[in-house]
């Protein structure tokens, strides 16, 4: 890929991640097409959710959330040509001024969860420095057993500790918005995968939640690093980080699955409201809610239904990071 011929800006965590004038990059369209048709030339990504492993194509990933119910490809499309490609650990597809890139390491070979996040984030920390797309929207981390461990063992404490190890420069100027759920596949698995483009997005907090970097101790001895939403660059599309029943910074609802989905769609219309967009979500917003108990599925459907009948939804089987959240969604809400 080519390279940049300066580092752009950097700027302390916690300030905007942009302040400037629109840019000229429409946002990725994401869809849930049936079928199997494989990558048309402007394919960014095709996600599968199965825990088969990926092929050579750098634009088809498999992620190891098995779905509950139907079970159609996530797949993100873009305005222009796509080339793409794998270098060392790093599998990359860039078109439209865009850029996903994605790694896949193992425990075996790093460690423990706090070294295979610090390896993980530093080899797609360095990749995207190096890009011309070097502002990272959005970012996904499926690790096996999140919530193995106790207090600061916890593994994804462990891993939040790993992962603000390896971020580079790239992440200084301001974390993006990002989900964390345990997956059911090789529990040394480490899956983590990025957007990223040639210019800033916009942080979006939940005035309903303590912003996650700021949480207390009783977190672990490094707070979660992420932004609850992204504006993307030309305002089209807010990407919404995984959002769960917590309130200030505590969970609520613990062992109410009814309770907490009214809860976390409390907080998806606090971010709307944020980021100046409509209310609601509706066809043009793709929505993926991670359920941990497949039992809930289908109480988690008729929600959805009732509540945002046009959106479409997937429903995941994967584990929250915290062990008394039991239902987290995340997704796209364009303009």
């Amino acid at each position: 890929m080519p390279s940049r011929s300066a580092m752009d800006p950097v700027m302390p965590q916690g300030r905007e991640m942009r302040d400037h004038a629109p840019s000229t990059r429409p946002a990725p369209r994401v869809g849930y097409p049936t079928g199997t048709a494989g990558p048309s030339s402007r394919t960014l990504v095709r996600l599968r959710f199965d825990t088969t492993p990926s092929p050579g194509d750098a634009r088809i990933l498999h992620v190891p959330l098995p779905p509950l119910g139907d079970a159609p490809a996530e797949v993100w499309e873009v305005e222009g040509e796509v080339s793409h490609g794998i270098q060392d650990d790093v599998r990359w597809s860039c078109g439209g001024g865009w850029l996903f890139a994605a790694i896949e390491v193992h425990e075996a070979d790093h460690g423990g969860p706090e070294e295979t996040a610090a390896h993980a984030y530093g080899q797609l920390s360095r990749f995207v420095e190096n890009s011309d797309t070097g502002h990272v929207q959005r970012i996904w981390n499926y690790l096996g057993d999140i919530n193995q461990g106790t207090s600061d063992e916890e593994r994804y404490k462990r891993f939040c500790t790993g992962r603000i190890r390896g971020m580079g420069t790239v992440f200084s100027q301001g974390f993006p918005a990002a989900t964390a759920i345990g997956h059911h596949g090789d529990p040394g698995l480490l899956q983590v995968y990025l957007l990223a483009t040639d210019a800033a997005g916009t942080r979006v907090e939940n005035p309903r939640q303590v912003s996650a970097w700021r949480y207390p101790r009783q977190y672990g001895v490094t707070p979660p690093s992420f932004a609850r939403a992204t504006l993307l660059p030309d305002d089209d599309v807010l990407a919404i980080s995984g959002t769960a029943a917590v309130v200030g910074h505590a969970s609520a609802h613990a062992g109410d699955i009814g309770a907490q989905l009214e809860e976390t769609a409390r907080n998806l219309d606090a971010l709307l409201a944020a980021a100046n967009l409509p209310a609601g979500f509706d066809g043009n917003a793709p929505l993926k809610a991670y359920v941990r108990h497949p039992g809930h599925a289908d109480i988690v459907r008729a929600f959805a239904a009732q509540r945002w009948p046009d959106a479409p939804m997937l429903v995941l089987h994967g584990d929250i990071c915290r062990e008394e959240l039991l239902v987290e969604i995340d997704g796209w809400r364009y303009r």
